[in-house]
């Protein structure tokens, strides 16, 4: 890893979320807290923003990078304390707390460089060569049962408890221009399943929404238009402020959000038993030398063919042991409204909010729908059970409308397991279950 030294910046230079004089104040008024600072780059060493960065022992300490890619916090750590550095897309970086603190004395950045690690395996799986005489529909049913059992045999049906830091990132014109960082308690209850899936308890702890500086300004200045002021004059109680909605906007309900879908979502044992019966859509090929990928394709058809959604599910095994060493999906979404519908004002808020740097939607016909979602997991195995350990999400959509008015969609989203309990857990409060969390708005520059 390479070491910046630091410059102070000037107006055409890069600029540090903490500036030299106010980490130089920091230090002076506040001894017992260190600083840590430094610069997320990739291969190429160009500056990865929205990198996460935080204490592995207290995820709530950390931040994200600016748009040059550098970040800086403060914490209470010893130097052999391993801080994290992680973005969908890249193999996830393990520092030591010594290595990233900030010296007023000896001021410096270091490089830390993510390497690439795609998380969509669609092209890997259709590159593959399929055997041929493994898909047969008998020696295929034989293949698929003994994955079963193999799942049945890993898969603990205990309770489990999971710390999680999810990320979920929006991204317009091909950057972010803002994340929603969640640090949350997830627990699995088997008992309680119904139809076969795990019941999925969410709790959130800490919430901060990064914002770049000047998106931020174009989101507020189109949340306060008039379908928000609308909505406090319709929705605000009696003898309430006028800017209750506002103030309402900025909680989270814990268990209604993408963090948690992005948990539920993918359920693999539970597909996996659904569709093992189903052998003429199943197929096998050899990704690597000892790992065998196994593909359920199933088409799903609605209203006369107006919604079609296809699913690709990728079980990629060990060759030898038949255990799932990672799970990948890929589903393909296609709605079309004959007629379209026009949406109301309230919507097209909505609609210029995702646009962001496009031209300002007054009218808008939704008569399409296009979109891909890809997902994978990747397991960890402990005391012979198998447990998630990452899961990841993109989002690649299409909003089309009338006179071919097309606005693109798109979502990144993470979640690394922080900490892992499997005994003595129990289920969470139904005061936890379904308290609002306050969402802290940092803005980054």
């Amino acid at each position: 890893m390479k070491i910046t030294t630091f410059a102070p910046p000037n107006d055409e230079a890069m600029k540090f979320k903490l500036p030299f004089i106010g980490l130089l104040l920091l230090w002076i008024t506040n001894l017992h807290a260190a600083t840590y600072a430094g610069r997320v780059v990739d291969q190429k060493g160009e500056p990865v923003p929205y990198a996460t960065v935080y204490p592995e022992i207290a995820p709530e300490w950390g931040t994200a990078t600016n748009n040059d890619g550098y970040f800086s916090f403060e914490a209470n750590l010893t130097n052999d304390m391993r801080i994290i550095v992680s973005y969908i897309g890249y193999e996830k970086k393990i520092i030591l707390a010594q290595n990233l603190k900030f010296e007023i004395l000896n001021p410096k950045y270091e490089d830390i460089v993510l390497v690439e690690q795609p998380i969509a395996l669609e092209e890997t799986v259709i590159a593959a060569k399929a055997s041929k005489q493994r898909n047969k529909r008998k020696q295929m049913a034989t293949l698929l049962h003994a994955v079963y059992v193999k799942l049945e045999e890993e898969f603990p049906d205990t309770n489990t408890a999971y710390q999680v830091v999810s990320d979920v990132r929006m991204l317009s014109d091909g950057s972010t221009w803002g994340m929603e960082q969640m640090i949350a308690d997830i627990v699995i209850i088997p008992e309680a399943a119904k139809e076969g899936r795990d019941s999925v308890q969410f709790h959130g702890r800490y919430c901060k929404r990064f914002f770049d500086a000047r998106k931020r300004a174009q989101t507020d200045s189109i949340l306060a238009g008039e379908a928000l002021e609308r909505m406090e004059k319709k929705n605000a109680p009696k003898g309430t402020p006028a800017n209750f909605m506002r103030r309402a906007a900025n909680a989270v309900d814990s268990g209604v959000v993408v963090h948690k879908a992005l948990f539920s979502i993918g359920n693999m044992r539970y597909d996996f038993e659904q569709a093992m019966t189903d052998t003429k859509h199943w197929t096998v090929s050899n990704e690597s030398e000892g790992e065998t990928v196994l593909t359920h394709t199933e088409t799903v058809s609605r209203y006369l063919g107006c919604f079609k959604m296809t699913f690709k599910r990728h079980y990629i095994v060990d060759s030898h042991t038949y255990a799932v060493r990672r799970f990948s999906e890929h589903a393909e979404v296609k709605v079309t409204i004959p007629f379209g519908i026009k949406l109301n004002k309230d919507q097209l808020q909505m609609l210029n909010l995702v646009n962001m740097s496009e031209q300002n939607i007054e009218k808008f016909r939704l008569k399409k729908l296009h979109g891909n979602v890809d997902l994978n997991t990747i397991y960890q195995r402990v005391d012979d059970h198998v447990y998630i350990l990452e899961k990841n999400m993109i989002v690649d959509a299409d909003i089309i409308g009338s006179k071919n008015t097309e606005i693109p969609l798109k979502i990144k989203a993470t979640q690394r397991v922080s900490n892992l309990r499997t005994r003595d857990v129990k289920p969470l409060s139904p005061s936890q279950l379904t308290r609002r969390l306050k969402r802290e708005i940092v803005e980054i520059y």
